[in-house]
């Protein structure tokens, strides 16, 4: 199990070598256990906050007050739709003022308000059709962060374009608000799946390659809380945009 707080290596591995050159192997072992553990890292954070959210989603989708703000609308519903993105504002434009310490924080606080927000999902879907869903979309981005972790080619070209292209489903939605197009919903849904199916490959890929720009340095425990926050948005809009193909509504 990984060391959240502290991603950095502090031994080689078991049975390693020294190198004949006079370690050079010794410390390659070493970073590659650095870079494994940050990764460890990373992913538990992501996984504990995906956890997080649905435990919240769950409690307030099936409390009174919960029902009463979700289904009654009103200025506090609009309040828990749109405090995920102060949340991720803060996060993603603040790190370098915010201590290591207070960006976890934030990160949790985040995990639980995107909870409340994702529990209209428990209303709107049959809770056979969401656990179907999850488990697709967890299958999805163990293979999809696999491939961006291993594979030799450069995906910044590819993250560059599924970037543009997010941007055009977030227009187009804002769009469809007003227009109600139920063959634009579908159209943006299919986009958003390979979007973000890209965007996980990409994240994982660009995180990796984050560590060897970092590693040593007081920002690493940072970067790991930045990168769960990624890893975190490209799965649960990956769930999102699935659960549109997937779920059966209530």
């Amino acid at each position: 199990m990984a060391n959240w707080n502290d991603p950095q290596p502090t031994r080689t591995g078991f049975g390693a070598s020294p190198g004949l050159n006079g370690g050079s192997m010794g410390q390659a072992t070493t970073v590659d256990q650095g870079l494994r553990r940050y990764m460890l890292s990373i992913y538990n954070y992501m996984a504990s906050g995906v956890m997080l959210s649905g435990v919240v989603a769950m409690l307030f989708a099936n409390s009174a007050i919960g029902q009463q703000i979700l289904l009654g609308g009103g200025p506090l519903r609009w309040l828990i739709a749109l405090a995920p993105l102060a949340f991720v504002m803060v996060m993603s434009f603040g790190a370098n003022r915010l201590s290591t310490a207070a960006l976890q924080a934030t990160f949790w606080g985040f995990c639980a308000v995107m909870g409340l927000s994702l529990s209209t999902i428990v209303l709107m879907f049959t809770g056979g059709s969401i656990a179907a869903t999850f488990f697709a979309t967890s299958g999805a981005f163990a293979g999809l962060s696999l491939v961006g972790y291993t594979t030799k080619r450069d995906l910044s070209g590819m993250g560059s374009f599924m970037i543009m292209g997010l941007v055009g489903i977030l227009i187009a939605s804002l769009v469809n608000v007003f227009l109600h197009s139920s063959g634009l919903q579908w159209g943006i849904s299919f986009l958003g799946v390979l979007i973000f199916a890209g965007l996980i490959a990409y994240d994982t890929q660009r995180l990796k390659s984050m560590y060897y720009q970092i590693n040593g340095s007081e920002f690493v425990g940072k970067a790991v809380v930045l990168g769960a926050l990624s890893l975190y948005l490209d799965f649960i809009n990956l769930f999102q945009f699935l659960l549109q193909f997937m779920g059966d509504r209530r």
